[in-house]
C-alpha cells in the first residue's frame, strides 16, 4: 500500500464528521501528479515471470567428493544433465570461462530443450586433493587431465565424448550455447542428445575420449 494513502485515509476514519466528498478529495490522484503508471512496473514484471517456469539450475562450487555424488544421483533422479566445469585456483582462463558459462545457464539457455543444471568442481579442494582413494578416482575416472575441463553427465554417465577441454571453445560463447543446448536434448537418454558418438559410464571414463 502506498505510504501517501495510508496517511491520506488515517485521519478521515478517525473523524466520521468530515463529509465524505472531502474524504475523497483528500486521496491522492495519481493522474493529476503524473504517477498513474506508478504500479504498471510492478505488474508487467509480475505477468512477465508468472507464466516461465525456470528449469536450469546453477549450484554452488563443488568442493569435496560426497557433493559431487550428491549432485550425480540428483541428476539422475530428475533426469536433468548435469554440466560441469573443472576449475583450480590457480588457472586464469577459469576466472574467464565459468562465469561466462554460469550466466548462459542462468539466462536460461537449454531451457527450450528441457534444461540443464550447472556446477563448478574445484579440483584443488582440500577436500578433493585429500588424498583418499575415491577423491583420487574422481580425475582418473573422468579423465581430467587439463584445468578447465567441460563436462556433462547424465543419467549419472560422464558423457565423455562431448566433453571440452579446447580453451578457445570454452570461451566461445556460440559454441557453449550450442553445447548447452545439444547436452540439455538428452533428458536421461545418456547418448540421445551427443554428436559424437555412445556415452561412457563411470568407469567407461576411464577410456573415453575428449573433445579438443
Amino acid at each position: 500500500m502506498h505510504p501517501l494513502t495510508t496517511n491520506a485515509l488515517g485521519p478521515r476514519i478517525l473523524r466520521p464528521s468530515v463529509p465524505k466528498s472531502k474524504c475523497a478529495s483528500a486521496l491522492p490522484r495519481p493522474h493529476a501528479h503524473g504517477h498513474a503508471s506508478a504500479p504498471a512496473p510492478w505488474r508487467r514484471a509480475f505477468q512477465s515471470t508468472t507464466p516461465r517456469q525456470v528449469k536450469n539450475q546453477a549450484y554452488s562450487p563443488i568442493r569435496n567428493p560426497d557433493s559431487f555424488t550428491t549432485h550425480i544421483s540428483l541428476s539422475s533422479s530428475t533426469r536433468t544433465p548435469l554440466l560441469t566445469l573443472w576449475t583450480a585456483s590457480w588457472c586464469p582462463t577459469c576466472r574467464h570461462v565459468l562465469p561466462l558459462i554460469q550466466s548462459l545457464v542462468e539466462s536460461g539457455i537449454g531451457e527450450p530443450e528441457g534444461g540443464v543444471a550447472f556446477a563448478p568442481v574445484e579440483f584443488d579442494s582440500p577436500d578433493i586433493m585429500s588424498g583418499s582413494s575415491y577423491s583420487e578416482s574422481l580425475a582418473m575416472t573422468y579423465m581430467i587431465t587439463s584445468i578447465p575441463t567441460l563436462l556433462s553427465f547424465d543419467a549419472g554417465e560422464a558423457q565423455t565424448g562431448t566433453k571440452v577441454v579446447d580453451a578457445r571453445k570454452l570461451a566461445d560463447r556460440e559454441f557453449l550455447v550450442d553445447w548447452i543446448r545439444n547436452e540439455a536434448r538428452r533428458h536421461g537418454g545418456r547418448g540421445g542428445g551427443g554428436r559424437d558418438g555412445p556415452s561412457s559410464s563411470v568407469f567407461g571414463g576411464l577410456f573415453g575420449g575428449g573433445k579438443s
